[in-house]
């Protein structure tokens, strides 16, 4: 087995295929890798819908996109993973362990293939493995490379943007008649029923906030077939002229540069609330199945839900049928966590 201590790798190639939330989060791993060794090239092997993520990122050299369009048979798929393979990787960090990432894994024959603990039938895929520390999900994926001698420190996901999309979201923003700073971006879409604060909630503690705060507008983000589920909070929003609804999806670069402008973001447990850390803006989650391991540690990052015996259940679905822990959790606290935070920063 390679010594770790000595190794020194030129080539590396991190595999995180997907969600896109998940890729985000791998970023401060990739930042380690890349302090830790300066002189290798670093490689990403991932779904093309999480590409965005991952572009203009200086720790990365090329990013590996799997289109499973593009790649019409399973010949084709090991063509592209054969590929990847003729990169000559010394060091495969693979942080998923999905099939498509052990036959990237298998097929790089690299000389350290690192992951997290495999079961008995896949172990010969990996030379070394360690059990992740639980905490913080990017200190999660971060402990996986301690074998490397790299230690997680505090380093937030990060997306970097290009001055054109930060100066097209000021160009974008100010068509709403947005200012820097005078709005909050608003999450209120999930497919996950057991993460999705109720509409009716949402549009609740909009008029309550608004009441305090008439200037503060809200922007509604939504995703490629949410437009409907994120129209429902304009229907029970008694001040609808305080929330501005985009005609059309944008992308995530663009939806992250309009959250580095907004003065906190307010949503679900879902792939926004990372792009605004990776930003630098304050965020307040409303959390129903989910545990909060998922919120970076920091002053200006707030996780709010209603305390149950049955909650954190990490579940798809609601094993008491009613979703208590999102229908009980009241517009008015919610709107209240968030006034104490506009107070702070004011104050601040």
């Amino acid at each position: 087995m390679t010594d770790l201590t000595s190794f020194r790798p030129s080539r590396i190639l991190v595999c995180q295929l997907r969600q896109i939330g998940d890729v985000l989060l791998t970023t401060p791993s990739i930042r380690l890798l890349h302090e830790r060794y300066p002189e290798a090239v670093i490689d990403v092997f991932t779904e093309k819908k999480c590409t965005p993520v991952l572009e203009n990122n200086p720790h990365v050299r090329k990013i590996w996109a799997l289109d499973k369009k593009e790649l019409p048979s399973f010949l084709a798929e090991l063509g592209f993973y054969a590929r990847i393979a003729r990169e000559n990787y010394d060091l495969v960090v693979d942080f998923q362990q999905l099939p498509r990432c052990r036959f990237v894994t298998l097929f790089s024959r690299a000389q350290v293939r690192l992951s997290y603990p495999p079961p008995w039938y896949n172990r010969l895929l990996y030379t070394h493995w360690v059990k992740p520390v639980h905490g913080y999900s990017g200190s999660y994926r971060a402990s996986i490379l301690s074998p490397l001698g790299i230690v997680w420190n505090g380093q937030a996901p990060e997306i970097f943007l290009t001055e054109d999309e930060k100066k097209w979201a000021k160009g974008y923003l100010a068509g709403f008649d947005l200012a820097p700073g005078g709005y909050v971006t608003l999450d209120p879409t999930h497919r996950r029923s057991t993460r999705l604060w109720p509409a009716r909630h949402y549009g609740a503690m909009i008029g309550q906030v608004h009441a305090k705060h008439p200037n503060l507008r809200f922007f509604i983000l939504y995703g490629p077939g949410e437009a409907d589920m994120a129209r429902e909070v304009l229907d029970h929003c008694p001040v609808p002229e305080a929330c501005v609804f985009p005609d059309a999806v944008i992308g995530l670069r663009q939806m992250a540069a309009v959250q580095s402008m907004a003065r906190l973001h307010v949503g679900n447990c879902s792939g926004p609330r990372h792009f605004a850390v990776a930003v630098n803006t304050p965020t307040l989650t409303i959390l129903g199945a989910t545990s909060s391991g998922w919120r970076f540690p920091s002053d200006e990052h707030h996780d709010i839900f209603e305390d149950m015996p049955c909650r954190p259940c990490n579940q798809n679905t609601c094993a008491r049928k009613d979703h208590a822990c999102l229908e009980n959790l009241p517009p008015q606290r919610v709107a209240g966590r968030m006034l104490e935070i506009l107070r702070h920063q004011d104050s601040g």
